[in-house]
Order: structure tokens, then C-alpha cells, then sequence
């Protein structure tokens, strides 16, 4: 029945994915994938001074501006004045930000974030751009300021810290491994020689390979892609986050995720570090939401029926100075 049933599933996928190009108050762009490699006579980095805690932000200071009265001359108010909020997401990671079929809007718990920053500029959550980006181009686009903020499950981390601010931690997730249903593998011990695919860019395909040195790794820009090799027998298995690999086995009843849990993955909010002040207002909608219910009422809606219950959103840790 799988090898019925597989390849309309990986068509429905690669449609979803496919059609990640509009609707909602502001249309979904979408930048073609292109990943920049080094050149092998490029010098290596210098080495650069630990970062400290890294899910450490800046700390929010005065009170919260209301909605369409941004402080003159920050980033806030350029966003107001532009009249919508740009934002870098995924359009085929489901339960985090992936593509209704029947309404054509692009939704989840990541979305929800992106939202929430909206309505505190603007009194409205639906003035955003969802742009649709790769996991590759999460970093670049924000660098080019192609984007003004990334949601996009991306982890904090030092080497991250280099290149670009993040907000304080709103998810605490952790990489697994999905394999076939019949698999007798009970962790990625177990999976010597065996092909995994992992997004490329991301923190995922590292720890995969400090994991189990042995697997045969292969990468895809997309989520959707990774779901497509699966199911079309080019990978035994995927490994990635567990919010990922639950929308995952919710689109496939022939895969499993195994329990073993090899790392701490803990999400922020992506921005240029050349706005401070943006870093620090979107910290306070953070805080907002987490107090007020409006954060947990977005996980019950789309991560708990997959990852079960919480009793409170992740704690905001702050001290971090710019440039630091």
C-alpha cells in the first residue's frame, strides 16, 4: 500500500509547495533558492569570541509604543510607514508554516509569531508579507534586509549570533529522526549506512552527522523536499525537529518518528543586528503574548495534538548587548 499511496502524497506535498506564491492581505512572494558556497582558496574565518548564553537577547527598555505610534526614527516606524511588516517563513513546514489547501493562506504556529509583531505595529496582524524563503536563505535574506524578521524554526546559537540578532527564545524543540513504519531502528545508532536527509543550512544536518558519523546524509532546501525523498525511497528517513517531523507523519501514516532525542533546539526569532531597538520591541510582543495566553492558545492549535501538552511557554532570558 505505501508505494501506492507515497507518491500522491509526495505530489500533494511538492503542489503545496509549489503553489506558495500568493494570497492573504499582502500576496506571499516567494525568492528562488540559491545557496552561496565559499571558494576552496577562501581564507578560514578568524576566530571569534564566545558568545555567552545564546538564547540570551536584549533586554526590552520602556514601556511598549501602541500600535501606529512607532518612535520616530527607528526600524519600527519604517515598517509603519511602509505599511506592512516583511517577513521570511516557511510555506511547507505544517504546524509551523505551511499552505492551507482550501484557503490558500499560509498559517501556524510560526505564523501566529510573525502576527502577533504585526498587530503590535500596526493594530492589524494581516498588514504582512509572508516572502517564502529556504532554510539556506534564512541568514542571507535578513543580511540583504531583503526581509525585516525570519520565522522560520530557526535555532539560536552562537555561530548564528555572528550574523544576525535574535529575539528571546519563543519554542524549545529537539531533533529526532522519522523512518518507515516497519523499521525495527530504535535510534540513530541504528541506521549505519542508511541515507537521511536533513534541510541543508540547518543545525540539523551537523548534529546528525556528530550523531551517527555513518549514515549516508543527503540534503533539501525545503521540508517538503526532504518528505519527497522519503517518500519516493531516495532517503530511509528524515532528521530534523520534532515540530517538523510531526507535520511530517501527519501527511504520511507509513512513517514513524523514533524517540530518541539528540538535541535541544531552541527557536528565535530572526533580525538584522543593525536594529537594536526592533530586536527589543519584538522581545516585549514576545513577552505580551507569552502573559496573556495568546502563546499558548497558538500551541494548542497547532503543535499540541502532535507534541502534547505544556504548561508554559519558554522563559525570555535577556542581558545581551549589541555587538556582543
Amino acid at each position: 500500500m505505501k508505494k501506492l499511496l507515497a507518491p500522491v502524497a509526495a505530489s500533494l506535498a511538492i503542489l503545496l509547495a509549489a503553489t506558495a506564491c500568493g494570497s492573504g492581505a499582502y500576496d506571499a512572494t516567494e525568492i528562488p533558492p540559491k545557496e552561496q558556497r565559499p571558494s576552496a582558496s577562501a581564507a578560514p574565518p578568524a576566530t571569534q569570541p564566545p558568545c555567552g548564553n545564546p538564547v540570551a537577547s536584549y533586554t526590552p527598555e520602556g514601556a511598549m509604543p501602541q500600535p501606529l505610534a512607532m518612535p520616530a526614527g527607528t526600524y519600527m516606524a519604517k515598517i509603519q510607514q511602509r505599511g506592512r511588516l516583511i517577513a521570511g517563513v516557511s510555506a511547507d513546514s505544517f504546524g509551523l508554516g505551511s499552505r492551507n489547501p482550501v484557503t490558500g493562506q499560509i498559517e501556524g504556529f510560526d505564523i501566529d509569531m510573525i502576527r502577533a509583531v504585526a498587530k503590535a505595529i500596526f493594530g492589524d496582524p494581516n498588514k504582512v508579507e509572508l516572502r517564502v524563503i529556504s532554510s539556506p536563505q534564512r541568514i542571507p535574506t535578513l543580511q540583504k534586509e531583503q526581509v525585516d524578521i525570519v520565522a522560520r524554526n530557526m535555532t539560536i546559537n552562537c555561530s548564528r549570533w555572528k550574523d544576525i540578532a535574535f529575539s528571546a527564545e519563543y519554542y524549545r524543540s529537539g531533533q529526532k529522526t522519522l523512518v518507515p513504519i516497519d523499521s525495527t531502528a530504535k535510534s540513530t545508532a541504528d541506521l549505519n549506512g542508511k541515507t537521511i536527509c536533513a534541510p541543508a543550512g540547518s543545525t540539523s544536518l551537523d548534529n546528525l552527522k556528530k550523531e551517527n558519523p555513518q549514515v549516508v546524509p543527503i540534503t533539501a532546501d525545503t521540508d517538503t523536499g526532504c518528505l519527497a525523498l522519503f517518500q519516493s525511497g531516495k532517503a530511509y528517513g528524515i532528521s530534523g525537529d520534532d515540530t517538523v517531523l510531526a507535520g511530517d507523519v501527519a501527511q504520511d501514516p507509513y512513517a514513524k518518528v523514533l524517540p530518541q532525542r539528540f538535541s535541544d533546539e531552541p527557536y528565535g526569532l530572526g533580525m538584522s543586528l543593525k536594529h537594536p531597538e526592533f530586536v527589543r520591541f519584538v522581545n516585549q510582543v514576545l513577552d505580551q503574548i507569552k502573559a496573556d495566553g495568546t502563546w499558548m492558545g497558538s500551541y494548542n492549535t497547532w503543535l499540541m495534538p502532535a507534541l502534547g501538552k505544556l504548561t508554559s511557554p519558554p522563559p525570555s532570558v535577556y542581558g545581551r548587548a549589541p555587538g556582543q
